[in-house]
């Protein structure tokens, strides 16, 4: 993965990633060097395969379903928090196949094929992740 600083007040990242990039690691490990505490990203590209969640909430558990084929990544849409004193993220994605059928869910790991482009801005302040016992997911908290 590359980098490019695009603007410095919201600092505004390009990020490129390359074929064979795992995309999941790459943005955990970009957050963390950075100590981001608030921010979103969007992206776009494609994967050669991907794992995406879907969160059943009756077993409070994510159900993985594997994509096995080249894909069009046509919108990715994420957030990173902190969850105790470590940048967490949080991302969604919607795939196309080649029939143009679409896939979405949490994206759980996605091997780039040839490229993905993500721009990504930092926000001011911090959001904080806490544990919620109801779902044993860490979300947001506002308050």
């Amino acid at each position: 993965m590359r980098y490019k600083l695009l603007n410095p007040s919201p600092t505004t990242y390009a990020l490129v990633f390359d074929a064979g990039d795992e995309v999941m690691e790459g943005l955990q490990t970009f957050a963390s060097e950075r100590k981001l505490k608030a921010a979103s990203f969007k992206a776009i590209g494609a994967f050669k395969e991907a794992e995406l969640g879907y969160f059943d909430y009756s077993i409070r558990d994510y159900h993985k379903i594997p994509v096995g084929e080249q894909v069009e990544v046509l919108s990715l849409t994420g957030d990173v928090a902190l969850y105790g004193d470590e940048s967490k993220l949080h991302v969604h994605v919607v795939l196309g196949k080649k029939d143009g059928q679409a896939i979405g869910g949490h994206l759980l790991r996605g091997i780039v094929r040839p490229t993905l482009e993500v721009v990504l801005t930092e926000h001011p302040g911090y959001l904080q992740r806490r544990m919620d016992e109801e779902t044993g997911l860490p979300l947001i908290r506002v308050d």
